[in-house]
């Protein structure tokens, strides 16, 4: 590519993650499958994070990422039962990866992919010992040495638009994800992720009343606010309320996300659909699948994208790695040409806003993480022309706004809701939550509310747990894509089940006692124990 002119102005670039997972945990089963996706996204996206962290302060490249933390996925990262689970889960690789290496002896070239990925998985591993298994100090370290912008979005990464005529539950997801989010990191967000980035403008002031400062909206929502913003995607806008809204930059968008013409699609990376299980023996995979009842993915993937078709060659760690290079170059070189068109005719520095779901770095995309770290180093040796920065420090140097209203929009399938509302597979699920919802708030105002005391205060505030779950919109996404079997159902229905006993409780007695079940639904669903759920 040939070098592109530098433009006239910095350009302000904030690369924002959002690092999420639906709250499963399961201790009345010694192991269980499900808990396997916190366990891959720590080993193959959020341990490598930390990594790239560490060498970003160690090499003194200057710059910050903005990370929001789901309060589900830090609820789990902090719990002492998961991060037993995953130490097992960790060595249980490492184990079966030596099997491997044995197993490919007479092999060479499949057995130095094994032995890569071995290494690979020892140095996850050394993240992990350093900060003893508190990924959640790891990132509260980096937000503390100006690393990282540390964000939330609701509390159980409902979707939000679909609760905007119900105050109390907009309320309730809000307010309980700005305090856990306080809890762990010591300060309250001014940064809110919304889940699916849906927006409605009806959200505006709850948002602003919960103390957030800026969100971001899809491309779509920024450019056809009213009025339409004279800067488009290249500055945020303040809304009626006060909140300030950054557009994703669609072409960073494309450029990371899409397999089908994207970096990710490179033949030169790793496969993620091939799988050593695909080959193995099953009573030889069964010890290493934690508690899965037929053959799933072992996370031990020796082959490369190659092409479309079903045949791949085995990987080749170098020649994916020269390609994140070449892709970071190319990423920061697009970024640097669209700077120098805009730049020219702003008063400010154009802001290029490039979000994405966290686990796409590592889990989805293997070679995801080194492309992060590589864009920060070309960044770094173009002399101040691109500055990493989060959005709240690009408000604090340049707090004037045009003031507009974002349009309603989503990044979901077709910019709206149907995936989350689709009558074939999960609409059933919003009537039932409306109607959930009224009753709780019904007894709330008859019990005393969120300051309620004593075994009442403990109904009510497991009441509270249940419907917050029950709001996740993760359950009706995997419904609607048909990928996790039943338990997507079955965790909305049993979330419902048990307000509904909670509920019956409260209502039937004055003075209700203590069941024997209360006690077992706050060890299991144990999240949010400091912010008040009712509240």
């Amino acid at each position: 590519m040939d070098p592109v002119s530098q433009p006239s102005q910095p350009v302000h670039l904030a690369l924002v993650l959002h690092a999420h997972l639906p709250f499963v945990r399961h201790p009345e089963h010694p192991e269980f499958h499900e808990e396997t996706w916190l366990f891959e996204a720590i080993l193959e996206s959020y341990l490598p994070l930390l990594g790239i962290l560490d060498g970003w302060a160690r090499d003194g490249i200057r710059g910050r990422l903005t990370l929001s933390v789901s309060p589900t996925l830090g609820s789990m990262l902090g719990d002492p039962l998961l991060r037993e689970r995953f130490d097992r889960h960790l060595r249980r690789r490492l184990d079966l990866v030596g099997q491997e290496e044995i197993r490919a002896h007479l092999e060479p070239a499949r057995r130095r992919v094994i032995s890569g990925h071995r290494d690979w998985l020892l140095q996850q591993a050394a993240v992990w010992d350093r900060w003893e298994g508190q990924v959640l100090r790891g990132f509260a370290a980096a937000a503390a040495a100006g690393q990282l912008e540390l964000i939330t979005c609701s509390a159980t990464h409902a979707l939000l638009p679909l609760l905007r005529r119900q105050p109390g539950r907009l309320r309730r997801q809000l307010h309980t994800a700005a305090e856990f989010h306080e809890s762990w990191t010591g300060q309250r967000p001014r940064g809110f992720w919304l889940p699916e980035c849906a927006w409605h403008p009806e959200l505006d002031p709850h948002l602003v009343e919960a103390g957030f400062r800026w969100t971001i909206v899809e491309s779509h929502g920024l450019l056809r606010a009213d009025p339409r913003p004279r800067q488009g995607l290249l500055a945020p806008i303040l809304t009626p309320a006060g909140l300030a809204a950054f557009g994703r930059d669609p072409a960073s968008a494309r450029q990371v996300w899409s397999r089908d013409g994207g970096y990710p699609g490179d033949p030169r990376y790793r496969e993620f659909h091939r799988d050593v299980a695909d080959d193995a023996e099953w009573e030889y995979l069964r010890p290493y699948l934690s508690g899965a009842e037929c053959r799933s993915p072992t996370g031990i993937k020796i082959h490369r994208v190659t092409g479309p078709g079903p045949e791949k060659d085995l990987y080749d760690r170098d020649a994916a790695q020269s390609a994140a290079r070449e892709h970071a170059r190319h990423f920061v070189q697009e970024r640097l040409r669209m700077g120098a068109a805009a730049g020219s005719r702003m008063r400010r520095p154009p802001m290029l806003v490039a979000p994405y779901d966290a686990e796409l770095f590592g889990h989805w995309w293997f070679e995801g993480p080194g492309f992060l770290d590589a864009v920060a180093r070309e960044i770094g040796g173009l002399g101040g022309a691109i500055e990493r920065v989060g959005p709240t420090e690009h408000l604090e140097q340049f707090p004037r706004l045009e003031r507009s209203m974002p349009a309603e929009s989503t990044w979901g399938e077709g910019g709206h809701l149907s995936v989350w509302l689709d009558e074939a597979t999960n609409a059933w699920i919003q009537p039932r939550l409306l109607r959930a919802s009224r009753r709780l708030d019904a007894v709330l105002q008859k019990r005393g509310g969120p300051d309620a005391t004593g075994v009442i205060g403990r109904l009510l505030r497991q009441a509270g747990r249940e419907l917050l779950l029950a709001e996740a919109s993760d359950w009706p996404f995997l419904m609607h894509q048909g990928t996790a079997g039943d338990y997507p159902r079955r965790r909305v229905e049993s979330h419902l089940d048990r307000l509904e006993a909670l509920l019956q409780r409260l209502e039937a007695s004055a003075s209700p006692d203590a069941p024997v079940w209360l006690a077992d639904l706050e060890f299991r669903h144990n999240l949010f124990p400091g912010p008040n759920p009712t509240g």
